[in-house]
């Protein structure tokens, strides 16, 4: 079975209203890749007025809580995501990792959460500029995974894990070739020593400054099955060149 590749738009703090008419210039020329698997995660206020507006783009949040519900003020359960229209959510971002200090014990449980409801998650990875140059990027990433994966896969809900080097958020930095390559070889062995013959399906997406000039390139190497895009899932203009990308790319056997 050739596995889909997904792209996935990150939108972070950005979007508003008048953003809606850019998320269904998205959605409409999105309808041409048939062949690959189309996100745009958006800020918690655009979730549901996205979702009503392009139903037939999926549509995530960028975090979630791992309670189903209680006492915490500014958070949103998984439940609430499903209420409100969402497919799928990223969990630990390194974003949040950094700046909320999220544990790997808390996007595990998470990542767990959004399963259990019947959202897909996107658990992210990385490692930042100090630790590779170092030489620990991959020791990093696994020690990463390896606390933050979900005990199983859920039978209802996907998952996939986002590598993304904490160094190339956002700079116009990327790995080699080679870099990513190892990465995405060392995360699909831990899902296979994880999972056994389903970590053949998680898919593995690359993350950290895709866009036109590069993605064609970056989707070459083996176990990439996809992207999480930053700033240039911002407009139409700069994220579907990524997708047209990724169409063109030579599906993976799962």
């Amino acid at each position: 079975m050739a596995l889909r590749k997904l792209i996935a738009g990150n939108w972070k703090m950005h979007g508003q209203s008048s953003d809606l008419e850019e998320i269904a210039a998205i959605a409409a020329a999105s309808r041409q890749f048939e062949n690959v698997d189309i996100a745009l995660c958006v800020p918690a206020i655009l979730i549901e007025r996205a979702s009503r507006a392009v139903p037939d783009l999926a549509i995530g949040g960028q975090d979630v809580h791992h309670a189903e519900k209680g006492a915490h003020t500014g958070c949103i359960s998984a439940d609430m995501l499903l209420d409100a229209g969402a497919a799928l959510t990223i969990v630990g971002h390194s974003e949040r990792r950094d700046a909320q200090r999220e544990s790997d014990a808390e996007v595990k449980a998470k990542a767990e959460a959004a399963l259990r409801c019947g959202l897909s998650a996107i658990l992210c990875v990385g490692e930042s500029l100090a630790l590779r140059e170092q030489g620990a990027a991959v020791s990093t990433v696994l020690a990463q995974l390896d606390g933050s994966l979900p005990d199983r896969p859920a039978s209802d809900a996907e998952l996939a894990v986002a590598y993304e080097p904490v160094w190339a958020i956002g700079t116009g930095k990327i790995p080699t070739t080679a870099e990513i390559g190892e990465m995405h070889a060392a995360i699909r062995e831990c899902l296979l020593s994880r999972y056994g013959d389903q970590g053949q399906s998680v898919r593995i997406l690359y993350g950290g400054s895709v866009k036109a000039s590069n993605a064609a390139e970056i989707f070459t190497v083996p176990d990439v099955d996809g992207a999480l895009v930053g700033g240039a899932s911002l407009r139409a203009a700069d994220f579907l060149p990524i997708v047209a990308a990724a169409a063109a790319a030579q599906p993976r056997a799962a």
